[in-house]
């Protein structure tokens, strides 16, 4: 074309600037060719002119005006070229800035599916909220779910609108039921009117979902239902795991109910026990000889012993169940101190032990019974484990905003590596032997009341254990 309009613009008058013509090609051509091919085409024409006004000049000569026209000819090609060129870019950026805008609402879209069907939620739940956001997203004007079972639609099911025709439990159609080969994730049926698509679960039968009239397109609804697949997953995980947490519930109720019924029906055969061990040795069936009354001391010695396994057993699992919501009160600790010293030292003098106390009067708040219970614990525990003729120490002191207690005794203290599961349940063998339960109830006592209890060995090898409880404030 331009060969063609240089040749007629040589043959024509000088006066008749012909190339002026080229401007329309070269719109056409920087609206659709490449700015480089652009700018080669603007050259070519730029060279059609200077060459035809050059011919003409020889063949007719050139006047002022001739000139004049020669040059707006070619000022004309440059702008028209400049300014397609322009509209061209800005064209692309604003199909570059709607295509980000389609984007932008497209993840939208998608982060509000999955934030309105993240959660703990169980099936039933997700399924609605997902067929509320999912009808929000496709711009549907109804979209339901529901599970497939025998050709028909069952629960978990849900429809959004909630006032719209539901299928639950009437027999889909054939092609409702058959995904056809080769298609993606999602397909229409009924004339492209609706739209469907199935998530998985691997131990049920599949979710069909079903979209009326969408607006979004294909693939705005395929992503949603790729992106709902693995929040799918991940909810019957959570109800899988709801599950077994109610399954561990149950047997834990039925193992508290056996402890405290064993507890309870311990304490009471063997409080009769007592009493009538106690009757025998002080002659209420008259003179026993001393084997016989020897044997006696242990029985009663051993029926303390369970009585007090069966009070630690019903405080374990007051505290295993969370039962200690019994009302605070101010307990004065250095008289819980001296009341157990005082039962514990007849034990303490058949072995020559002696306590050395240093008490300040201390007062925390708490349960009395628990409170003397983890101090009791302690005493025994250093009592037991201390050598013959040596000497337990016990302070009671402010520290701050607490009270600390410390148990120091000289026994052979915690074997190396068994520091760390001291405080556990059923932790027996060396300081804190025994029925494995003592510490563990202390230590859960000292939680309880806001305080906690730690074990030491000092440098002149003494055992050395720290309870420590909140002050009660003013």
């Amino acid at each position: 074309m331009i060969a063609l309009i240089t040749l007629l613009d040589i043959l024509t008058p000088a006066s008749l600037v012909v190339a002026t013509l080229l401007s329309a090609p070269l719109a056409l051509a920087a609206l659709g060719l490449s700015r480089s091919t652009t700018f080669v085409l603007l050259g070519l024409i730029l060279a059609s002119n200077v060459i035809a006004g050059w011919m003409n000049a020889l063949r007719d000569g050139m006047s002022t005006t001739d000139l004049g026209n020669r040059l707006v000819s070619m000022l004309a090609a440059i702008l028209v070229a400049g300014l397609t060129l322009r509209a061209r870019q800005v064209s692309l950026q604003a199909a570059q800035l709607a295509e980000e805008e389609r984007r932008l609402t497209r993840e939208r879209g998608l982060r509000t599916l999955v934030e309105a069907v993240s959660g703990p939620f169980g099936q039933a739940e997700f399924v609605s909220r997902a067929a509320e956001a999912l009808r929000t997203l496709a711009g549907a004007q109804v979209v339901e779910i529901g599970s497939v079972d025998r050709a028909m639609l069952r629960e978990p099911h849900a429809i959004s609108p909630s006032d719209g025709v539901s299928r639950l439990g009437t027999r889909l159609s054939l092609e409702a039921l058959t995904q056809p080969a080769g298609v993606g994730p999602v397909w229409a049926v009924s004339g492209g009117d609706v739209l469907l698509a199935r998530l998985s679960r691997p131990l049920e039968s599949d979710l069909l979902l079903l979209l009326t009239r969408p607006t979004a397109p294909l693939d705005v609804v395929q992503e949603a239902v790729q992106t709902l697949q693995p929040l799918l997953d991940r909810t019957a995980l959570l109800d899988d795991i709801h599950a077994r947490q109610a399954q561990l519930q149950a047997r834990g109720e039925v193992l508290q109910d056996l402890i405290y019924a064993f507890s309870h029906d311990l304490r009471t055969p063997l409080l009769a026990n007592a009493v009538n061990i106690r009757s025998a040795l002080k002659g209420a069936y008259g003179p026993l000889p001393d084997a016989y009354c020897a044997t006696l001391r242990n029985g009663l010695e051993a029926n303390a012993t369970l009585l007090s396994l069966a009070d630690q057993l019903l405080l374990v699992a007051k505290y295993e169940s969370g039962e200690t919501d019994d009302e605070a009160q101010s307990v004065n600790l250095r008289e819980v101190i001296l009341g157990v010293l005082a039962q514990l030292q007849g034990p303490a003098a058949d072995r020559s032990i002696t306590f050395e106390t240093e008490l300040e009067g201390v007062t925390v708040p708490g349960r009395k019974h628990d409170v003397r219970r983890a101090v009791q614990n302690l005493l025994e525990n250093a009592l037991k484990f201390s050598p013959a003729n040596s000497v337990i120490r016990v302070t009671l002191q402010h520290e701050g905003d607490e009270a600390a207690l410390r148990v120091l005794d000289q026994g052979p203290g915690v074997p190396p590596g068994r520091e760390a599961t001291l405080f556990q349940r059923f932790r027996s063998g060396g300081a804190g032997g025994g029925t494995g339960l003592g510490l563990y109830l202390t230590r859960r006592i000292a939680e309880g009341h806001g305080g906690h209890v730690t074990y030491h060995r000092t440098v002149r090898a003494q055992s050395v254990f720290t309870l420590t409880l909140p002050l009660e404030t003013l």
